[in-house]
C-alpha cells in the first residue's frame, strides 16, 4: 500500500467550539476533520504560506517572482544554446515549472485568502508571471531551439512517445501566440495577450458584483431576503432556494440587469479574442481552442427531452402553489433550479450521516480499495496556512506539479481543494448536504488526478491535459458518490454511529436521474452559446446572439431587461470549450458502466484505470486513454449515447420527500 504525502485540503467553515457529543470509532482521517483542531505553538520555526519561507508576509510575493523570472532568463539562454536532444525539453520543462509553482500558487491565493493585501499582492503577481508567458511564447530564438529538435528527424524519432508530445506541444504554444509572424505582428499577438489577461480580470470580477434596486421599488415584505444599503436593496444572487416565487422573480431580473460597462468589457474581450485568432492563422477562437482537444473542432448538441421535464416542474408547482398554477409556456428561468432541487431529496434527513470527517473516511476507503493508497492527517507548520480550519494531508488548484527530478526522485505535486461548507455548530460538527458530499467527490477526483500522475513532466501532469479531459475524473466520482455500495460504507450518523437506511441511500442514488434532461439541455444551450461567441463574429450585441440561441436550443422564454451571459464567468476560464463538461461526462458514464457499474470497489479494475487514463496527464493523446480504458474509440453516437442514457430513470415515480 502506498502513502501520498502531498496532498492539501482547504475546507472553509466556522470556528465555533465543539461541545457535541460524537462518535469515538471515528478513523484517524475521519477524525482529523470532526474533531476540533489543536495547532501546536512553535515560535521559533516559522514557515510561509505552502512552505514558502517569503510567503510569511505580503512583501515575499515579490521575491518568489523576481526569482523566479530571473530563473527564468537563465534557462533561455541555457535552452538557445543546448544542442537538440532530449535535454531541450527537459530545460523547457524546467522553464514551465519554475513559472507555474509562482502562478498557480498566486492563482490560489488571489481568490482564497482572507486578507486582502495577500490577494492584491498575488494578483500583481499572476499579472507578471502571465505577461512573461505570452512574451516568451513569441521569443523567436527560444522557439528555434525547440524547432530545431522537432526538424531533426533522427535525433526527435530516438525519443520517448511523452518527450516527443511534450516537445509539440510546447511548439504548439509557441504557434497559437504567433511566433510565425513578422516582427510587428509578434508585438500585436503579445499585446493581445496582455490586453486579454486584462479584460479577463475585469470580467470576472464584474461577474459577481451585486446589483442594487430601490427599496421603494419592491414589495416591503420581500426586503428581509436581501442586504440593505441605506434606501437601496443589494441583490448578490439569484436566490434559486428561496420558496416565495416572487423573490427568486426579483432577484433574476435584478441581479441579471445589463450593465453597459460590463457589456462592453465582454464585447471587447470576445473581440480581442477573435482578432489574436485570426492574427494567428484560425478561422475563429474557436478553431483555435479546440485544436488538440478531443473534439477536434466545434460542435452541437441538441435533446428533445427537455420538454417532459418541464412539464414535470410545472405539475410540481401547481401541486406546491395550486392558487398560482402555471402552464408550460409560462413557467419561467426562475422556477427552474427551485423545482429541481424539490424533485430532489430533502438534504436535512441526510446531512447527519454526512459529517465532514464520514466523508473524507468514505474516500479513503475508496482509494485504499481501488489504488492501494491511503490518505494520512498531517500537522501543517506554523504560517504555512492561514486558518486553523485547513486540514492538511499527507498524501482543486494544482500549487505544484509533479515531475521526474535530475535525481531520479520525484516532484510530489501539492493540490488544494476549496470548498465552501457549512459553519460546525455547538451540537454537531460540520455536516454536508447530498449535493455538497457529490461536489467533495468531484473535486477530490481532480486532486486525485494530480496525485497519481506520475509523468515525466510537469508540463503535462495531472489535470494539465487538454479541457474536454480533465473533468473525465471528477466526473466519474460522482458515479461513485451515488452509488449504494460506496455510500454504504460511509454514510453513518455522526452521534450513534447509525449506518444511512438502505431505501434512504436508493433514494438519493435515483433522485439524480429525476429532471436530467432537463439540467443536460441548459448545459447543451450553454456550450452552444459559448461556441457562437467564439466563432464568427456577428454584427449583433451579446444578449441579441443569447436571446436566439435560447429560443433555438433551451425551451423557456428570453425574461426582457436580463443579460445572464454578464454573470457567465466561464466565459473567461472555458472561453470555447465550455462543451467539455458534456464530453467529458460521456466519457465518465462509458467508463462506469463499462468498466466500475459491476463491482465500484474493484481493486482490479482501479489499477487499470489508474495505468490508462490517471498516470499520463497530458502527456498521451486524450482518446488514447480512452480507447484503452474501453478497449474501443468511441464514436460521436457513443458520446451522445452515453449522455442520453443518463436520462432514463430506472422507476416509474418517485416521490418527494416534502410530501411526507
Amino acid at each position: 500500500m502506498s502513502v501520498y504525502r502531498p496532498l492539501v485540503c482547504l475546507f472553509r467553515h466556522g470556528t465555533a467550539a465543539r461541545a457535541w457529543r460524537t462518535l469515538t470509532t471515528w478513523s484517524p482521517v475521519g477524525a482529523a476533520f470532526n474533531a476540533r483542531v489543536h495547532r501546536r505553538l512553535d515560535i521559533f520555526h516559522q514557515n510561509g504560506l505552502f512552505g514558502v519561507p517569503e510567503l510569511s508576509c505580503v512583501e515575499g510575493f515579490e521575491v518568489v517572482q523576481d526569482r523566479a523570472l530571473q530563473e527564468t532568463q537563465q534557462l533561455v539562454e541555457e535552452a538557445c544554446r543546448c544542442p537538440p536532444g532530449v535535454q531541450t525539453v527537459e530545460i523547457f520543462d524546467k522553464l514551465s515549472d519554475s513559472l507555474c509553482r509562482v502562478a498557480d500558487m498566486a492563482d490560489f491565493i488571489k481568490v482564497a485568502h482572507p486578507d486582502p493585501s495577500y490577494r492584491e499582492a498575488a494578483e500583481r503577481t499572476c499579472i507578471n508571471i502571465g505577461t512573461m508567458v505570452e512574451r516568451l511564447n513569441t521569443n523567436v530564438d527560444l522557439c528555434k531551439s525547440l524547432k530545431d529538435l522537432l526538424d531533426n528527424e533522427e535525433i526527435f524519432s530516438k525519443l520517448d512517445p511523452e518527450t516527443r508530445r511534450v516537445a509539440e506541444l510546447f511548439l504548439f504554444d509557441f504557434e497559437i501566440s504567433g511566433i510565425h509572424l513578422d516582427k510587428k505582428k509578434r508585438k500585436e499577438a503579445v499585446n493581445l495577450n496582455v490586453k486579454l489577461l486584462d479584460l479577463s480580470n475585469q470580467f470576472l470580477m464584474s461577474c459577481h458584483m451585486p446589483n442594487r434596486i430601490e427599496k421603494r421599488a419592491l414589495p416591503e415584505h420581500i426586503h428581509q431576503h436581501f442586504t440593505k444599503d441605506g434606501n437601496y436593496i443589494q441583490i448578490g444572487g439569484l436566490n434559486a432556494d428561496a420558496p416565495d416565487d416572487l423573490v427568486r422573480e426579483v432577484a433574476y431580473k435584478v441581479f441579471l440587469y445589463p450593465n453597459e460597462n460590463v457589456m462592453h468589457i465582454l464585447e471587447e474581450l470576445l473581440s480581442c479574442r477573435d482578432k489574436l485568432a485570426r492574427l494567428v492563422g484560425y478561422e475563429s477562437y474557436a478553431h483555435r481552442a479546440l485544436k488538440g482537444t478531443m473534439a477536434k473542432s466545434p460542435g452541437r448538441l441538441y435533446s428533445s427531452e427537455i420538454v417532459s421535464d418541464f412539464e414535470m416542474m410545472r405539475e410540481m408547482k401547481t401541486k406546491l402553489n395550486p392558487r398560482n398554477p402555471v402552464s408550460f409556456n409560462n413557467m419561467a428561468c426562475w422556477h427552474v433550479v427551485f423545482y429541481l432541487c424539490r424533485f430532489n431529496i430533502e438534504p436535512s434527513l441526510y446531512s447527519p450521516y454526512f459529517s465532514l470527517g464520514a466523508c473524507m473516511e468514505g474516500l479513503n476507503g475508496l482509494f485504499t480499495q481501488l489504488y492501494g493508497v491511503s490518505l494520512l492527517a498531517e500537522q501543517p507548520s506554523v504560517g504555512e496556512v492561514w486558518s486553523e480550519d485547513v486540514r492538511k494531508l499527507d498524501c482543486h488548484f494544482t500549487i505544484r506539479g509533479g515531475r521526474q527530478l535530475e535525481d531520479g526522485q520525484y516532484q510530489l505535486p501539492i493540490v488544494v481543494l476549496m470548498l465552501n461548507l457549512p459553519h460546525p455548530t455547538r451540537s454537531a460538527p460540520t455536516l454536508l448536504s447530498p449535493g455538497m458530499m457529490e461536489n467533495l467527490f468531484h473535486e477530490m477526483g481532480h486532486a486525485m488526478h494530480s496525485m497519481l500522475g506520475r509523468t515525466r513532466y510537469q508540463h503535462v501532469t495531472g489535470t494539465r491535459c487538454v479541457t474536454d479531459f480533465a473533468e473525465v475524473p471528477s466526473i466519474l466520482m460522482e458515479y461513485f458518490a451515488t452509488d449504494y455500495r460506496v455510500i454504504s460504507q460511509f454514510a453513518r450518523h455522526y452521534q450513534t454511529g447509525q449506518p444511512l437506511p438502505q431505501s434512504m441511500v436508493a433514494r438519493l442514488c435515483e433522485s439524480k436521474k429525476v429532471c436530467g434532461a432537463a439540467d443536460t439541455q441548459l448545459q447543451v444551450f450553454y456550450a452552444i452559446m459559448d461556441q457562437v461567441y467564439h466563432g464568427k463574429p456577428q454584427n449583433r450585441s451579446t444578449t441579441d446572439i443569447m436571446i436566439d440561441m435560447q429560443k433555438k436550443y433551451y425551451g423557456l422564454p428570453y425574461v426582457t431587461n436580463t443579460a445572464w451571459q454578464l454573470r457567465f464567468s466561464h466565459l473567461v476560464g472555458y472561453g470555447a470549450k465550455y462543451y467539455s463538461y458534456l464530453m467529458s461526462r460521456a466519457v465518465a458514464s462509458m467508463v462506469w458502466k463499462q468498466c466500475f457499474y459491476k463491482d465500484p470497489l474493484n481493486r482490479e479494475t482501479g489499477e487499470r484505470y489508474r495505468r490508462e487514463m490517471l498516470a499520463h496527464g497530458g502527456g498521451k493523446e486524450p482518446m488514447l486513454m480512452v480507447e484503452g480504458m474501453l478497449q474501443k474509440r468511441p464514436s460521436i453516437e457513443d458520446f451522445v449515447n452515453a449522455l442520453v442514457s443518463d436520462l432514463d430513470p430506472d422507476f416509474e415515480t418517485f416521490i418527494m420527500d416534502s410530501e411526507g
